[in-house]
């Protein structure tokens, strides 16, 4: 066992990084998972817990632009990076194209593992917004949904990248 006298110095620091467009500063110890500084913390609890070993996509976030699962990231990894959340995709109140689209093709049921879909298509998108049916495929492996059946979330998928201005051929 450690002397707490001599951790303590070690037990936390202080995590400088950008949420949401927003400068965050907070101490946590350094190997606190970023999900539970997110709903925890910060609480922003669109982020959702669910496996805690990074195979359902819940808690799926953008760090640098990049989607990572929440659950196995620990704090000091995000030390001076960005980091979007559900939260963070909407625009002065008004929602992203990929969240209308969701609402508008039944892209979601239990709504559950929804903002992990969205931020994982989000990140897609940007990066490719002409995705193959198989490139839309791969880039949801991570993400499970229970609810579904995957239709409404593909077909949520074509329409947000129609809607980025381009023309989607499936696969």
């Amino acid at each position: 066992m450690i002397d707490p006298k001599l951790a303590s110095a070690a037990e936390t620091f202080t995590l400088q990084c950008v949420i949401n467009k927003r400068p965050v500063s907070v101490d946590v110890p350094p190997a606190k998972r970023l999900l539970c500084i997110l709903r925890e913390d910060l609480h922003l609890t669109g982020t959702k817990r669910s496996c805690d070993i990074g195979r359902c996509g819940a808690c799926m976030v953008l760090v640098d632009g990049k989607p990572v699962n929440s659950c196995l990231t620990m704090a000091y990894q995000c030390q001076g990076k960005n980091i979007t959340t559900i939260e963070g995709l909407a625009a002065d109140g008004a929602l992203n194209r990929v969240q209308k689209c969701f609402l508008e093709e039944g892209g979601y049921q239990c709504g559950y593992c929804t903002p992990g879909m969205i931020v994982t298509v989000t990140a897609l998108l940007n990066k490719n917004p002409e995705p193959s049916m198989a490139e839309i495929e791969e880039a949801l492996s991570g993400n499970l949904c229970r609810c579904t059946g995957y239709g409404g979330i593909i077909r949520s998928v074509l329409k947000a990248a129609e809607q980025g201005g381009r023309r989607h051929e499936s696969a």
